[in-house]
């Protein structure tokens, strides 16, 4: 039998009794690291006082993914094994989906236990009163794929959920500040931890407040879904307009996937 573990994301505590239950018998852990699986469960141990006696740890990331699966015996999955992400919900921004696929393709019966999760958690903390939500996980880091998607986001009418590292936080803001400085936003940082904050104001308040303060630890940010007004306006519309040209390609760049530059060198070049 296979079973997902979630692990907290913060507070040693979130874990669940049946999460502890499950690793105590547990025979095979396959893991994100096997170092910081490891670390955890000596925590668990002094923590609650019990024993975990598992006999054998195998690494299972999002870069050997493919190549650990194709070498496993199916039959190993005849003694009690778990998999256990860094922190969180397998799956869910983390790796863990081939394994339930390969679960599936083989027979083998498996469970993933209900537990902490940074985005659910995040979406909860915001107050945005609509239920419906969008997750994207992280965006890609840098270039024209960063602002393909970050302009999907923004175009979106859905909330929508990103997560984010420290040392990109400041720049996501800034980001979201120069196509829509005015756009709700919530971000959160060390959930459940004993820094952990939030902010909920526009982009381009809370990344001024940002400015003046540490922004070390794992970010979550939800980002209000903009409601489309059903006479939307075209590409077409834009270029036509009776306005400048420096005017058309801030427009421009705000529902395509070039930038402002992009735009008005084509403007002026036609």
């Amino acid at each position: 039998m296979l079973y997902f573990i979630p692990t907290p994301i913060g507070n040693i505590e979130d874990i669940s009794k049946r999460s502890l239950s499950i690793l105590k018998i547990a025979d095979v852990a396959l893991c994100e690291d096997t170092r910081v699986t490891k670390k955890l469960i000596g925590i668990l141990q002094e923590r609650f006082d019990i024993e975990i006696n598992i006999k054998k740890f195998i690494s299972l990331h999002s870069h050997n993914e493919k190549r650990v699966l194709q070498s496993l015996d199916k039959y190993m999955f005849d003694q009690t094994v778990i998999y256990m992400s860094d922190a969180g919900m397998p799956c869910v921004s983390d790796p863990g989906s081939l394994l339930v696929k390969y679960a599936q393709e083989n027979g083998i019966k498996y469970e993933v236990l209900p537990g902490a999760n940074a985005a659910v958690t995040s979406f909860a903390s915001s107050g945005f009163e609509e239920k419906e939500f969008l997750f994207f996980g992280f965006l890609p880091h840098k270039g024209s794929e960063r602002k393909k998607a970050l302009n999907e986001v923004l175009n979106s009418s859905y909330n929508t959920i990103l997560y984010e590292a420290p040392h990109r936080i400041k720049k996501l803001l800034e980001e979201i500040s120069l196509i829509e400085p005015n756009r709700e936003v919530f971000v959160q940082k060390e959930i459940s931890k004993i820094h952990q904050k939030w902010y909920k104001n526009s982009a381009k308040i809370i990344k001024e407040t940002l400015n003046n303060e540490n922004s070390k630890g794992e970010w979550v940010v939800v980002i209000k879904g903009e409601k489309k007004k059903h006479n939307s306006i075209s590409k077409e519309d834009i270029i036509n307009a009776n306005i400048s040209n420096k005017q058309k390609a801030k427009f421009l760049a705000k529902i395509t996937d070039k930038s402002i530059k992009e735009w008005y060198d084509e403007l002026i070049g036609t």
